[in-house]
């Protein structure tokens, strides 16, 4: 059964997932990103790239020729078809479609009231469906 752990209160979504991705490839995971939508998938490709001048992280968009060779997959699809099932990052204000085929999956909430209204749907959802949950709340700055 696939363990979510909830991460709410988060001030920069996609900052934040950055960095939890970068912690995932240190300890030899692959990961896949669901973004809400292509804006968002676009620029979260961008700050792969540049939010830490130290780390390089390998990553391809899931329509991408490579993208079953590189250890990070970024897609706005949650249909897609993806190589990769060990973990999942959730940036959408979505359910993803095939959550329960991944090992674990990270749900990012922000601050902002109605990101943190419909991570509370997701919550629940989760919830009644019996899947373990963890909640960490992030550290304002």
């Amino acid at each position: 059964m696939t363990r979510i752990d909830f991460h709410s209160n988060v001030p920069d979504k996609l900052l934040y997932a950055c960095r939890l991705v970068r912690k995932a490839r240190g300890a030899n995971f692959q990961v896949v990103v669901l973004a809400q939508d292509a804006p968002m998938l676009n620029r979260f490709d961008e700050l792969l790239w540049t939010f830490s001048d130290l780390d390089f992280l390998p990553h391809a968009q899931s329509h991408e020729p490579h993208a079953a060779m590189t250890p990070i997959i970024l897609t706005a699809d949650d249909e897609a078809e993806l190589p990769h099932r060990q973990i999942l990052v959730n940036l959408s204000d979505r359910t993803p479609a095939a959550f329960a085929s991944f090992e674990r999956m990270f749900e990012i909430v922000s601050s902002e009231e109605n990101d943190r209204a419909l991570g509370r749907e997701r919550y629940r959802y989760y919830k009644d469906r019996g899947y373990p949950l963890t909640h960490f709340i992030a550290e304002q700055s």
